[in-house]
């Protein structure tokens, strides 16, 4: 199936988080899941399940080795792979990550980030004449309260989630300026987390703080769109096609438990997909979704059928983007996370398939070009 925007309705996403743990140690996603160097042979299994768009990365602190000085050989084979197997790739420029050197509080980071944006658009430009697909900022919002409030990932500092979650949007904003010095035509996702948080109870002070939480997972988009604190440099065309990330976990209690799914405080997933589109009138993507082990095609049925829902309402949605498409090693321990719908390798040198959660691929796919045709 092909929309406006994407050349599938279904897109794969590459875990491509770069970060360091408060351990000092640096993650690279993309090393860990040996996608880096298997790109070409990742993007081909993914066309055999019709899927040929995909969330991929850069490796920024890779790639800019030295203050201005770009070496690009981490991404160019990755970006030469994508043309040959014409695989259209929204490119994550900052994904956790960033080189050691910067100061991440400071306008240099802004500053840079910019510079390096400019230059990598210039490469793609240069490489591809398909129009270039970016998400500048992964999950500001996540970003802010991991690492500026909870110390969890670097910067790894605590009660500056505020601060932190300025700068990124300052970063992006610069970035998406770059970009279209450089290419006019380039287009932009926004990846946040979609949540919903509700009260422990009917208390009215529990009731309002909730609220009040639930309503923070806008607070991003209004800073890039100038809804609020303008003076940031916020302003609609900022926002492009915004992106929200949802899994089984996103809902839960304040200060309290994970809501589950089919509980009555559990809200529907297309209601929360029309109230951002409402809010921003602009069209949504499914930027991240999935789920682990058994639940994986189940998640899947659900979140399709919760867009198609949301489709039927005149809710704009461009697309669902799963993710992770490969499985990985986690985080923290790096506990092998069985995710995708690609794995481990085989002897015939592809990778893995989750049979049940390419059945159900397999279904919404169907289901989806079924819906599209009626228009």
């Amino acid at each position: 199936m092909t929309n406006a925007v994407f050349k599938s309705f279904f897109l794969a996403g590459f875990e491509c988080s770069t970060h360091r743990r408060p351990d000092g140690r640096r993650l690279d996603l993309l090393a860990a899941t040996d996608h880096y160097r298997r790109a070409e042979t990742d993007y081909r299994q993914l066309a055999d399940h019709g899927v040929h768009t995909a969330r991929d990365g850069l490796r920024w602190h890779l790639i800019e080795t030295r203050p201005g000085h770009y070496d690009w050989s981490s991404f160019l084979p990755m970006l030469k792979a994508a043309n040959r197997s014409g695989t259209q790739v929204i490119w994550d420029l900052c994904h956790y990550g960033w080189p050691d050197d910067i100061d991440i509080w400071s306008p240099a980071f802004v500053e840079r980030f910019a510079r390096f944006a400019a230059a990598a658009a210039q490469l793609i430009r240069n490489e591809s004449d398909d129009v270039a697909l970016y998400c500048p900022v992964n999950e500001i919002s996540y970003w802010a309260w991991a690492g500026g409030e909870t110390g969890r990932i670097n910067p790894c500092s605590f009660g500056r989630g505020n601060e932190l979650k300025r700068n990124l949007v300052r970063a992006a904003i610069a970035s998406i300026e770059a970009i279209r010095d450089v290419d006019p035509g380039a287009r932009f996702i926004t990846a946040e987390p979609l949540i919903h948080v509700d009260s422990p109870s009917p208390e009215p002070e529990h009731v309002v703080e909730a609220e009040c939480y639930r309503l923070s997972q806008f607070e991003a988009l209004d800073l890039l769109s100038g809804r609020i604190d303008p003076g940031l440099g916020g302003s609609p065309e900022y926002l492009d096609l915004v992106g929200v990330n949802f899994y089984p976990d996103n809902q839960w209690y304040l200060e309290g438990p994970t809501i589950p799914l089919g509980h009555h405080a559990y809200r529907r997933l297309s209601t929360m997909l029309q109230e951002v589109y409402h809010r921003y009138g602009r069209p949504l993507l499914i930027a991240e979704t999935g789920a682990e082990g058994s639940a994986r095609a189940a998640w899947l049925h659900y979140v399709s059928s919760e867009v198609q829902h949301a489709q039927r309402r005149q809710t704009q949605i461009t697309g669902i983007c799963l993710y992770p498409i490969l499985d990985y090693p986690g985080w923290d321990n790096d506990r092998l996370c069985r995710v995708g719908l690609l794995g481990d390798v085989t002897q015939c040198g592809l990778r893995k398939v989750s049979q049940a959660t390419a059945a159900e691929l397999r279904r919404q796919t169907t289901l989806i070009d079924a819906h599209a045709r009626q228009g």
